[in-house]
């Protein structure tokens, strides 16, 4: 339980701060597919997925593993699936103060699976949306990215 629940000793905001990089980059920077592993805070039992996650930076970079490891912090304590994308949003706004901050989150909830209504292929998504991402035509582009297969 103390690796599972670990997020709680962590300082997200820390891990962004220790690797912020004065630079002239201004477009989209998106991590996608990141692996998430979280606990329900209502039946104790696993969800896990996948975050995308993207920012557009006004003058600070961040080292491209530390917004995994923001997830992680986040996904290490007792969550629900809404509010972990919204913890994750915020400390990446607050803390970069980028243009604009993306967060989408699909996951599978072993409380949907294993009890209650026991559906095996469900998936939940999350969003949220901060600055330039509010803009429908960002927002889109965000989204058409993290749903193609470009490798």
């Amino acid at each position: 339980m103390q690796f599972l629940t670990q997020g709680y000793d962590q300082d997200p905001a820390a891990i962004l701060k220790g690797a912020m990089f004065k630079e002239d980059y201004h477009d989209m920077v998106i991590i996608k597919s990141i692996e998430l592993y979280s606990l329900c805070e209502h039946h104790m039992l696993p969800f896990y997925g996948k975050a995308h996650i993207a920012y557009i930076p006004d003058g600070h970079i961040v080292g491209l593993s530390k917004i995994p490891r923001v997830v992680d912090v986040f996904a290490r304590r007792l969550q629900v699936q809404e509010r972990l994308t919204h913890d994750i949003l915020e400390c990446i706004n607050d803390t970069l103060k980028p243009k604009g901050v993306a967060v989408v989150i699909e996951a599978s909830h072993m409380c949907m699976m294993m009890r209650g209504v026991q559906k095996q292929n469900s998936v939940t998504t999350t969003s949220g949306f901060r600055g330039q991402f509010e803009k429908i035509e960002t927002r889109n582009e965000f989204l058409k990215l993290i749903s193609s297969d470009l490798t």
